[in-house]
């Protein structure tokens, strides 16, 4: 076996062997050398207690309860700056179904992968010099030896590995397989269950059978689990190549309607004529284009979630059904549901947003300049390429060839064009402090509303914003009653996009937007 060894483990290695222990690479690194991938992170298992690794490793910390010491290093390569040395460990019960009641620390490397989650990550490699590809350079990091390094480069013959569970023949069948018992693997940790789907996308494999068993008949532990730890799951399932395969098996075994339900919703609910996906299969599908495009996770969370409240929305059956104001129900379920999964305020904003405003509405020569300029003032000018990247997904979820005909080329270009006039209240060429001083208004609410009722008239007409009409205008609108003002304040935010509401609703009806 030849593969090629970081510098910064193989010196790490070396440390810890040349003080007397034994230390091995281990579990998804190994995993991943043997798939020809990657790793994305590094992992050494030792005989040496955390105090021993300290000592051996100064640049390092020690902050946890499990043993893992984090060694630092000087490397060019990110993934590379940090290496976790962890004791081979025993561990205890699992009260909370997540962490070990107790940990101790094992003389065994074999005790240590009986502990592991799935058999391709119970796999240890044991390190041997091999021949040299690479001239010689120093290792990352400062150590308080002088350690034997292996030469940078292949390590080679001598290598091998230790796998007592045959996680390496898992591998070339493509199965994921619990460590010994399933439901017992399944009950110590319930998020093994989430991170089982998540290797099997992530990896195109299939779950062994009866560790799917189990797992199914373990889902239910995941109500204990923490909403994070859920959430970070699922963001891996969904940067997998094709993420519809990961959850279309959390579907399957139960698993997805205990954390996403919403999604599920759409499970076999038909569309109309102009459709020949069920809103679950078209969600999946555009949300494969995301990944298939390698677009950001909130890219592709909006594609999945883009028609998520069709099934709320849908009036009638069969091909004359419609989904009116789905976008709008959408947004507000996107919303709560990514806040429930503890995902940032400002990734749930963006993505409600996405899905609020995906179903824009844009004909060349049909749709007003102002219109598509209130448009880039609710997205925001900084999101728009997305709300694009979200509308191709949708087409290409419908089974639609051309991701982007001319009349959204046509739309991006317009945007671009107007996005050099103003489009928000921080563009206007008078503020809050100007008005105040114009009308002697303290800070007030009134402030606001005429801010917004000028924001109006620059939307429909940029070149108004003018210090001396906004001035001008700003004046005679203090002296309208309140409730006028307040009409006009409002009026932009109640316009759709296009036309007015009840024009909008005839355009839906004639072209089938739902």
């Amino acid at each position: 076996m030849n593969f090629t060894i970081p510098k910064e483990i193989r010196a790490a290695v070396a440390i810890l062997g040349s003080a007397g222990f034994k230390a091995y690479p281990v579990g998804g690194c190994v995993r991943d050398l043997l798939l020809g991938r990657t790793p994305q992170d590094w992992d050494i298992t030792t005989n040496a207690k955390p105090e021993k690794i300290q000592e051996l490793f100064p640049e390092s910390f020690y902050e946890n309860k499990f043993g893992t010491v984090s060694v630092l290093t000087k490397s060019e390569d990110p993934k590379l700056r940090t290496i976790e040395i962890t004791p081979f460990r025993l561990e205890g019960k699992y009260s909370d179904k997540r962490h070990p009641d107790e940990i101790k620390f094992a003389d065994k490397l074999e005790d240590d992968l009986a502990r592991r989650d799935f058999t391709i990550n119970a796999i240890a490699m044991n390190l041997a010099p091999g021949k040299t590809t690479h001239g010689s350079s120093k290792p990352g990091f400062e150590t308080s030896k002088k350690p034997g390094f292996f030469p940078p480069g292949v390590v080679g013959e001598g290598a091998s590995l230790i796998d007592p569970f045959n996680g390496r023949q898992d591998l070339e069948k493509k199965l994921i397989r619990a460590v010994g018992n399933p439901k017992e693997r399944f009950e110590e940790d319930a998020l093994r269950i989430m991170r089982a789907v998540r290797l099997a996308s992530e990896l195109n494999f299939k779950i062994e059978e009866k560790t799917g068993a189990a797992l199914k008949e373990k889902a239910h532990l995941l109500r204990v689990i923490a909403q994070e730890r859920i959430r970070d799951e699922l963001s891996k399932t969904l940067m997998a190549a094709r993420p519809s395969s990961g959850l279309e098996l959390a579907r399957e075994l139960g698993i997805l309607k205990l954390f996403l339900p919403e999604l599920e919703e759409g499970w076999l609910v038909g569309q109309n004529k102009h459709h020949v996906y069920t809103v679950w299969e078209h969600n999946l599908r555009s949300l494969d284009h995301a990944a298939k495009e390698k677009w950001p996770l909130v890219i592709r969370m909006s594609a999945l979630f883009h028609d998520i409240g069709k099934p709320r929305s849908k009036r009638g059956d069969g091909p004359d059904s419609t989904f009116y104001g789905h976008e709008i129900i959408g947004a507000g379920m996107a919303a709560k549901a990514l806040s429930r999964l503890r995902y940032s305020a400002e990734f749930t904003e963006k993505a409600a947003k996405l899905v609020r405003y995906h179903l824009f509405y844009y004909n060349v020569d049909e749709v007003s300049e102002s219109s598509v300029r209130r448009l880039i003032s609710r997205v925001g000018p900084e999101d728009m390429e997305d709300l694009i990247r979200v509308r191709i997904c949708d087409r290409i979820g419908s089974g639609v060839p051309k991701a982007e005909p001319y009349k959204l080329r046509h739309f991006r270009f317009l945007v671009e064009k107007l996005q050099r006039d103003p489009v928000s209240v921080k563009m206007l060429k008078i503020n809050g402090d100007r008005i105040k001083e114009l009308t002697g208004l303290p800070q007030s609410i009134k402030i606001g509303l005429i801010i917004h009722a000028l924001m109006d008239e620059v939307l429909d007409d940029p070149e108004k914003n003018a210090p001396e009409y906004l001035e001008k205008r700003a004046t005679k609108l203090n002296a309208l009653p309140d409730s006028e003002l307040q009409k006009l304040a409002s009026a932009g935010r109640n316009k759709k996009l296009g036309l007015e509401e009840e024009e909008v609703a005839k355009i839906k009806k004639k072209h089938w937007v739902k």
